[in-house]
Formats: C-alpha cells, sequence, structure tokens
C-alpha cells in the first residue's frame, strides 16, 4: 500500500460536519475515491466530488 492520504485541512474541517458515527465509513470512501481518481490528497474539491458521487 503506498503511503496515507493527506487531507487539506479545509477538507478534514467539512468531514467534521458529517455525524461522528458514520465519519469512519466515509472518510474510507472519499479516500477510496480519491485512490481512484487518481489523488493523493483530500483537498475540497475532491470532497465534493465525492460527496456528489456518494449523496
Amino acid at each position: 500500500m503506498s503511503d496515507p492520504i493527506v487531507w487539506t485541512s479545509e477538507a478534514e474541517a467539512k468531514l467534521k460536519e458529517i455525524p461522528f458515527f458514520v465519519r469512519p465509513a466515509a472518510r474510507k470512501k472519499i479516500e477510496k475515491f480519491a485512490l481512484e481518481a487518481g489523488a493523493t490528497q483530500i483537498t475540497i474539491e475532491v470532497y465534493e466530488q465525492a460527496k456528489k458521487k456518494f449523496g
């Protein structure tokens, strides 16, 4: 496995808006989405794209 994916502070703040009980699953989904898209960092843009995809 490659290096763990990096979250920008803005994206991390957005993640904190997700209820804590679903946050770990959401984080995994967003990271998987980013890796599949070839991203190495979770930015607000990547976060928003993932959110659109998963609803």
